[in-house]
């Protein structure tokens, strides 16, 4: 899978979560500054997982930990990117 459809879905993912059209979020975009919250963060981690068939490693209680970078839509990209080249 090519990194423009793995950023096309996770836009797609947190558009939905959003209520927002795709074209209203960019690549750099801040998940904060989105404003996704707690809830929505976990739902889009249901859905990203489910779409790619890998396991996020991700702790809704921790959310700043090293695992799997949540911050900007752009890092969400890139570490599912990772965990597809990885098989997990």
């Amino acid at each position: 899978m090519e990194r423009a459809e793995i950023e096309a879905t996770v836009i797609a993912i947190l558009a939905k979560q959003l209520l927002l059209p795709p074209d209203e979020i960019a690549p750099d975009a801040r998940i904060d500054d989105l404003g996704l919250d707690s809830l929505g963060k976990v739902e889009a981690i249901f859905a990203i997982e489910e779409r790619f068939g890998i396991h996020v490693p991700f702790n809704a209680n921790a959310p700043d930990q090293p695992e799997f970078d949540f911050t900007t839509v752009g890092s969400v990209v890139r570490d599912v990117e990772a965990l597809i080249a990885r098989g997990t």
